[in-house]
C-alpha cells in the first residue's frame, strides 16, 4: 500500500525527484572525496613538512565542501518542497474522497477515524517521504562509493566491513519486525481516543446534566493510558536504535584502529590511509544507520498508508452515472416504487417495498414510532443512500439516473440534527442558494420564524459559532428552514424538522410555509399528529413496512396503528 501510495501522489513530481537525486549524489561524492585528499594531506604534507602542499590541498578542500554545502542545502530544500507538496496532495485526495462518500461509508469509517486518516496518518507518510529526500537518496551513493574508496585505501582490512554491516542490519531488521504491529496498535489507539475525546467535547452538557464527569474521565484515562502504553512500548524500540548504532560505530572504530596501526607498525599502510579508510567505514556505517533510521518510520507510514488508502479505494455507493439526464420538467413530482433498502450483512432491510407518490403542491407526512424508517426513507429520496431495491422518481426520472447536481439542486432538505457552519448567518443560507440577495434571505427568515432574534443577534452578520452552538435548538431548526428556503427547489424533505419548535411558533411557521410550498412537493417527518392533520396524504410506517397511506380521517378507520398513535398521543394531552 505505502509503494502503491508513493508511486500514484509523487508521479506529479518525477522531474523534481530526477533532480533531487542528482543533487543528492554530487554532494555525496563530494564528501566521498575529502577524506581521499586527508589523506594526501597527511601523508604527503604534514608527515613531510611540505607547507605548500597543505595549503594547497587545503584550499581544494574548501572549494570542495563550498561545493558539497550548497548541493546539500539544495537537495534539501527541493526535497522539502516535494515532501510538502505530497502530502497537500494526499490530504486533497483523501479530502475530496471523503465528501464524496456516502453515509453509509461514513459511518463505516466514522468521523473521527476519517479526522485521523486526513492529519496523522498523512503526516506519518510525508514525514517518511521528507526523510528519504533528505537522507535516503544519499545513501546508496555514500555506501557504495564509501566502499570502493575504502579498499582502494586498504582492501586488507576490507573484512571488518563485511563483518559489521550485516550485523547491523540484522539488529535493526529484528526492531523493526517488532515495531510494525505496535505502530498499527499505535493508529487505532490514536482513533479510539480522538473518537472519546470527540464524543466528551460534543456531549458536555449531557455530562455535566447528569453529573459523569467521574465516569467519563475514567472513561478518557482508560483509552489514554492504552495509547501511553503502546507509545512507550514504540518508543523503546525505537529509542534502542540508538545505542545499538553507536555501539557498532564504537567498537568498529576502535577494531578499525587496532588492526590499523598494526599495519602501520608493518609499513603495510599509511597513517593517512588508516585516518581516510576510518573516516570512510564511519561515513559508510552512517548512511546505513540512516538508511535503516528511515527503513524504521516505513513501519508506522506502512500502517498509515494503508488506512489512507482504504479511504481511497472505497468506492462510493452512490455514484453519478455515465450518462447522466441533466434536463427534466420542472414539475416537483416524486415517486417511490417498491422501494426498499438494507445495510450491507444486515439481517434484515430497513424499509420494505414503500410506494406512493407525491405531486407538486401536495404536502405527504411520514409518521412511525422510533427506528420505523422515516430518516432512512429521506436519505433515500435525497439520495444520500440508494434503494437496494425499487426506484425513487423525480418527474419520472430515476434518482440514479440524473446528474447528482441536477437532483441536489431541486432538493431542499432540512436535516433531522440541524447542523450550522462555523461563520454568519448570511454565509449558513447562502449554502441554500450562493448567489442570494440580501431580500431572498430576509423573506426566507421571516417565514421561517427567524427575523426576530437574527435581528436581535445583528442581522445577517450575527457570528454562527460550530455546529451552530451560540444558538438554541429551535433557532438552528429554523435556520436550517432558512436555508432551504432560500434556494426555492421543487421538492422539500422536512425531516422532523420542527420537533424543537413550541406549538405556537410551529403554527404560525407552518401557515406561513404554506403559500411558499404550494407550487412544490413536500414531505414532512413528523412525530406529533397534531401538526399533520392537514396532510394531503400521510405515509404511516412501522417495522419498515408502510402500513397505512391515506388522509387523517381515512387512516383513523383503515389504519390500526396510526389509531393508536393518535390515541396515545390523545391520551398524553389528556392527562397534561
Amino acid at each position: 500500500m505505502l509503494i502503491r501510495l508513493l508511486r500514484t501522489y509523487l508521479r506529479t513530481y518525477k522531474r523534481e525527484l530526477y533532480v533531487l537525486l542528482g543533487l543528492q549524489a554530487v554532494q555525496a561524492m563530494a564528501n566521498l572525496y575529502l577524506p581521499n585528499l586527508n589523506a594526501s594531506l597527511v601523508d604527503k604534507g604534514i608527515l613531510r613538512g611540505n607547507t605548500g602542499y597543505i595549503w594547497r590541498t587545503g584550499g581544494v578542500m574548501l572549494v570542495v565542501t563550498i561545493f558539497q554545502v550548497i548541493f546539500a542545502v539544495s537537495a534539501i530544500y527541493l526535497g522539502s518542497r516535494v515532501a510538502m507538496s505530497f502530502g497537500r496532495d494526499v490530504r486533497e485526495g483523501v479530502f475530496h474522497r471523503s465528501l464524496q462518500l456516502s453515509a453509509r461509508e461514513v459511518n463505516h469509517f466514522g468521523p473521527s477515524s476519517l479526522i485521523t486518516r486526513v492529519t496523522n496518518d498523512v503526516q506519518q507518510v510525508q514525514l517518511l517521504v521528507v526523510m528519504s529526500c533528505t537522507f535516503l537518496l544519499a545513501a546508496p551513493v555514500t555506501i557504495v562509493g564509501g566502499i570502493i574508496m575504502a579498499l582502494r585505501q586498504n582492501a586488507g582490512l576490507s573484512w571488518l566491513l563485511g563483518a559489521s554491516m550485516p550485523l547491523l542490519m540484522l539488529s535493526f531488521g529484528l526492531l523493526i519486525s517488532r515495531m510494525m504491529p505496535q505502530f498499527r496498535l499505535l493508529q487505532e489507539r490514536l482513533d479510539t481516543t480522538n473518537q472519546v475525546l470527540r464524543e466528551q467535547i460534543i456531549g458536555m452538557r449531557v455530562v455535566r446534566a447528569f453529573v459523569r464527569e467521574p465516569r467519563e474521565v475514567a472513561r478518557f484515562e482508560n483509552v489514554n493510558e492504552q495509547l501511553t502504553h503502546t507509545s512507550l512500548v514504540a518508543g523503546r524500540l525505537q529509542a534502542g536504535m540508538f545505542p545499538i548504532v553507536m555501539l557498532f560505530i564504537n567498537v568498529s572504530n576502535a577494531a578499525v584502529v587496532w588492526f590499523g596501526a598494526n599495519k602501520i607498525a608493518a609499513q603495510t599502510m599509511t597513517p593517512g590511509a588508516l585516518l581516510a579508510f576510518l573516516t570512510y567505514f564511519v561515513l559508510i556505517l552512517t548512511a546505513v544507520v540512516m538508511a535503516t533510521f528511515v527503513a524504521v518510520m516505513a513501519p508506522r507510514a506502512a500502517v498509515s498508508a494503508e488506512r489512507i488508502q482504504e479511504v481511497l479505494d472505497t468506492e462510493p455507493s452512490v455514484v453519478a452515472p455515465t450518462s447522466p439526464v441533466t434536463r427534466v420538467r420542472s414539475r416537483g413530482t416524486l415517486e417511490l416504487r417498491d422501494v426498499s433498502f438494507g445495510y450491507p450483512g444486515a439481517d434484515a432491510d430497513v424499509l420494505h417495498g414503500i410506494s406512493f407518490e407525491a405531486r407538486a403542491g401536495q404536502t405527504t407526512a411520514v409518521i412511525g414510532s422510533t427506528g420505523a424508517g422515516k430518516t432512512t426513507l429521506v436519505n433515500v429520496i435525497a439520495r444520500m443512500m440508494d434503494a437496494t431495491a425499487g426506484s425513487v422518481l423525480i418527474d419520472g426520472v430515476d434518482v440514479r439516473e440524473l446528474d447528482p447536481d441536477v437532483l441536489w439542486q431541486r432538493i431542499g432538505l432540512v436535516p433531522q440534527k440541524a447542523f450550522l457552519f462555523t461563520g454568519t448567518v448570511e454565509s449558513n443560507l447562502r449554502y441554500g442558494k450562493p448567489n442570494a440577495s440580501k431580500r431572498d434571505m430576509w423573506t426566507a427568515l421571516d417565514i421561517a420564524q427567524a427575523t426576530d432574534f437574527v435581528t436581535a443577534m445583528g442581522g445577517l452578520d450575527a457570528p454562527i459559532a460550530q455546529g451552530g452552538s451560540n444558538v438554541s435548538g429551535g433557532q438552528r431548526q429554523r435556520l436550517a428552514i432558512a436555508r432551504a428556503l432560500v434556494r426555492r427547489p421543487d421538492v422539500y424533505l422536512f425531516d422532523d424538522s420542527f420537533s424543537a419548535l413550541d406549538l405556537a411558533t410551529d403554527a404560525r411557521l407552518r401557515a406561513a410555509l404554506a403559500p411558499e410550498t404550494k407550487r412544490a412537493t413536500s414531505v414532512v417527518v413528523a412525530q406529533r399528529v397534531s401538526s399533520i392533520i392537514g396532510a394531503d396524504q400521510i405515509l404511516v410506517l412501522e417495522g419498515g413496512l408502510q402500513v397505512g397511506l391515506g388522509t387523517h380521517r381515512e387512516l383513523l378507520k383503515s389504519c390500526p396503528t396510526y389509531a393508536e398513535i393518535v390515541a396515545s398521543q390523545d391520551a398524553q394531552r389528556a392527562h397534561a
